[in-house]
């Protein structure tokens, strides 16, 4: 069976669909930049103007600025959107390049995720769809997102509101707050710090984990550790301690002494030679594949008056030149990154459905030959004549 026949349901689409008739027309396009043009996290006077990095956090419905001395820090209960913009050329051509990021955290809302996705496309109508859209969740983010900040941080909780409220009650029980510190495998140089459950079972030799019990800081550092993560950890307990004076005790798994860590998190007599081991919370997409799919390219057209999505090319010799600019092309770069590049003929038809048929391909075609975490895999969009140095590399991967 071809690769695509999963997603023939697409045929049935009627163009001439009263609902969707106007999406993607220039009505439509100027409505919608109307409606973004009234946002207020777009009219900050810096937004589409500055190069730099901006971050929303989806609070009740709302698109609430995230402050910069967080910038890395989320939630896993929220949802959140990220702009990277840059600067393109020198001199008189000299432009802005946009990067727009829709993080999901594990327990977002449905709600909360769903308004991240819509302002997302907003905010490309706001920046005249030059930006690159990105969906990125938080077990499995891209290369590109890791590489915006040197430390990412993933807390547990979120924004307290009607679909998703997080309390603790410190008086029940002792709060016992375990962060593993790694640097995730792949291209991205930061680091990732993570919190997980306070639990033995959490800790894995090859990482540096941070027990906070409150009056006191515990640093078990696995033995088979890098000394970056060491590092890392360094810097996170020095945040930790300018919050709040306490002790602090570092210890090497190879230390007889590191079981009072153990203990503290449940342990019995579980050893310090005990070979912990535990899967990492957050990795790299490029690297979660042992099996990569082969490249394909398909397109998505309305020529025929009915929608159809068609395999183009497989393999290596994909290029950019198989692009035409009256279409829209769907690029699976051997499963680490589903790209959608838009032509500026496409038609609204098009236009509206990449999101729908990118994440169709993602569920029934990945998941169907085998790859159960496929849903994992990053889908971004990206227009012609805005294309980044990333898709660029992808269509041009030999």
């Amino acid at each position: 069976m071809a690769p695509h026949n999963g997603l023939v349901h697409l045929k049935e689409y009627d163009i001439k669909d009263s609902n969707v008739e106007l999406i993607g027309s220039d009505i439509d396009h100027r409505v919608k930049f109307n409606s973004a043009a009234t946002e207020p996290a777009w009219n900050n006077g810096r937004v589409g103007v500055s190069a730099g990095l901006f971050i929303w956090r989806i609070e009740d419905f709302a698109v609430v600025a995230w402050p910069a001395e967080k910038a890395g820090q989320f939630y896993d209960g929220d949802s959140y959107i990220v702009l990277h913009s840059y600067r393109v050329g020198e001199g008189a051509n000299a432009a802005l390049g946009h990067d727009v990021f829709f993080w999901l955290g594990a327990h977002t809302s449905q709600d909360e995720a769903g308004v991240a996705a819509y302002k997302t496309v907003e905010l490309d109508e706001f920046l005249h769809g030059a930006a690159t859209q990105h969906r990125e969740l938080q077990s499995s983010p891209s290369d590109d997102f890791l590489a915006l900040f040197p430390r990412l941080t993933v807390r547990s909780g979120g924004v307290a509101s009607g679909f998703n409220h997080v309390e603790r009650d410190a008086e029940k029980e002792p709060i016992l707050t375990l962060l593993r510190v790694f640097r995730p495998s792949g291209g991205a140089a930061g680091v990732v710090v993570h919190e997980v459950e306070p639990e033995w079972r959490s800790l894995d030799e090859g990482d540096v984990f941070v027990l906070d019990v409150g009056d006191k800081i515990w640093v078990w550092q696995g033995a088979k550790c890098s000394p970056m993560e060491k590092a890392k950890a360094a810097q996170v307990v020095h945040d930790m301690t300018l919050a709040k004076h306490v002790d602090v005790e570092v210890l090497s798994q190879s230390e007889s002494r590191s079981a009072v860590i153990v203990r503290l998190l449940g342990g019995g007599d579980e050893g310090p030679q005990q070979p912990f081991t535990r899967s990492r919370p957050v990795v790299s997409q490029s690297l979660r594949l042992q099996n990569k799919p082969p490249r394909r390219l398909f397109r998505l057209s309305d020529a025929s008056q009915k929608v159809t999505f068609d395999l183009v090319k497989e393999g290596p010799s994909i290029s950019q030149g198989d692009l035409d600019g009256n279409d829209v092309f769907l690029l699976d770069d051997e499963g680490k990154t589903i790209w959608v590049w838009v032509g500026l003929g496409a038609s609204k038809t098009e236009r509206a459905l990449w999101l729908r048929v990118a994440q169709s391909y993602v569920q029934r075609v990945l998941e169907g030959s085998g790859d159960s975490e496929a849903y994992l895999t990053p889908i971004a969009k990206v227009q012609e004549g805005h294309e980044t140095t990333a898709f660029i590399r992808a269509i041009r991967a030999a």
